[in-house]
C-alpha cells in the first residue's frame, strides 16, 4: 500500500495543500488532454491556411505542456504526487472533438477552441476556489488562464468573418 506524506514546503498547511491539489490537478490533466490532442491536430490539419495553422498548433502544444508542468510542480512543490499518466488523463477528460484523421483547418480550429475552453473553465474554477486557500497556487493558476486566453485568441481569429 501505497503512503502519501504532505510536506509542506511552505507556510501553507497540509488542508491547504490538499485543496490545492484537488482544483489544480483538473487542470493538470486537462492540458496534458490538450497537448495530445493539439498534436493530433497539428498532425492532420489541412486545408488554405495549413502552415500558419500546423505551426500555431505547435505553440499551443509546448505551452500546454509548459503549463501542465508548473500546475503539477506548484502541487508537488505542497508536498503531495500527481498523477498524469495517460490513462489517468484519458479517464478524467471525457471525450475529444479533434478528429482521428485529416480535417480541415476550421474542423481542427473549433475542436482544439473546445478542448481549451474546457480547460479554461477548470482554470477559472482553481482560482475561484485558491481565492480563500493558496494565494501562491492562484497566481499560478491565473498566469495559466492569460496564457491560455492568448492561445485561444490566436486560433480563434483564424475563424472570424
Amino acid at each position: 500500500m501505497t503512503k502519501t506524506q504532505t510536506i509542506s514546503m511552505t507556510a501553507t498547511g497540509p488542508e491547504a495543500a490538499s485543496s490545492t491539489a484537488q482544483f489544480l490537478t483538473p487542470v493538470v490533466l486537462g492540458l496534458q488532454a490538450l497537448a495530445v490532442n493539439g498534436k493530433q491536430a497539428h498532425w492532420n490539419v489541412r486545408g488554405s491556411n495549413f502552415i500558419a495553422i500546423h505551426e500555431l498548433l505547435d505553440t499551443v502544444v509546448a505551452n500546454a505542456q509548459g503549463f501542465a508542468d508548473l500546475a503539477a510542480e506548484r502541487i508537488v512543490a505542497l508536498g503531495l504526487p500527481i498523477d498524469a499518466r495517460v490513462s489517468t488523463v484519458a479517464e478524467k477528460t471525457g471525450a475529444t472533438r479533434v478528429p482521428a484523421g485529416f480535417a480541415q483547418w476550421q474542423d481542427e480550429i473549433t475542436a482544439v477552441v473546445t478542448d481549451m475552453d474546457a480547460v479554461i473553465a477548470d482554470v477559472q474554477a482553481a482560482i475561484d476556489a485558491l481565492d480563500e486557500t493558496d494565494l501562491t497556487s492562484q497566481d499560478v493558476a491565473i498566469a495559466i488562464k492569460a496564457g491560455l486566453e492568448k492561445d485561444r485568441w490566436f486560433l480563434s481569429a483564424h475563424l472570424a468573418a
